[in-house]
């Protein structure tokens, strides 16, 4: 095993812990530091804090939260499609249509199942 050919990736992550443990030693020793009952205190949005933060969420904010990045990475998947359109012929388009609509029958079963509906 050629241990060598390892080098540059051992190098990569020693300067980039180096940096970032720079920036932040940096930070610790040139930032003021001088905190106050009014800089610790819990800040949400303009106004006090009316609730516990460890509250538990509804299911529902997780599961739009799932549902937006499942949508999301799928439709990250159409741009390669779009710009190589002319190059992957009739097998290339009718395998996205497959694709898209594998796409909207999922959309259409969580929109009638009201995983869309907010309350």
């Amino acid at each position: 095993m050629n241990l060598e050919s390892y080098f540059p990736v051992l190098l990569f992550i020693l300067v980039g812990i180096g940096v970032g443990g720079g920036a932040m030693l940096v930070g610790r020793v040139l930032a003021p530091n001088n905190p106050d009952g009014q800089k610790l205190s819990p800040y949400e949005c303009g106004f006090e804090a009316f609730e516990d933060a460890r509250m538990q969420f509804d299911v529902r904010y997780y599961l739009v939260a799932i549902l937006f990045i499942l949508f999301d990475l799928e439709i990250a998947f159409l741009f390669p499609w779009a710009l190589a359109y002319r190059e992957i012929g009739p097998v290339g388009f009718w395998a996205m249509m497959i694709f898209l609509g594998v796409l909207v029958v999922g959309f259409i079963y969580e929109w009638t199942r009201g995983a869309l509906d907010w309350e």
